[in-house]
């Protein structure tokens, strides 16, 4: 799956409609292989992320789990923290 696609489920805040739909897109990009479609393709294109845009937020909304939410801080802090030790810090 893309690298570039982000959980969404379980943080608190919950996930913001932007965030929704950038895994959207980047989910439709990955699989058509496009990142800026054609003239002709950008209306199905675009369809296709309003798709899965819909799908995701309805699955993120139907989830349920009796985990407490996660920091957003905190993870994006431990994301850091792993691309340092892989790839060590500039």
């Amino acid at each position: 799956m893309c690298r570039n696609i982000r959980p969404l489920f379980n943080f608190e805040p919950p996930a913001y409609p932007d965030e929704v739909h950038e895994a959207a897109l980047q989910y439709v990009r990955k699989i058509s292989g496009m990142t800026k479609p054609s003239l002709a393709n950008t209306a199905a294109f675009e369809a296709a992320v309003a798709e899965v845009e819909a799908a995701t937020q309805r699955l993120v909304d139907s989830l349920t789990t009796s985990a407490t939410p996660k920091d957003r801080d905190v993870e994006r802090e431990r994301a850091r923290a792993r691309s340092a030790a892989r790839f060590g810090t500039a």
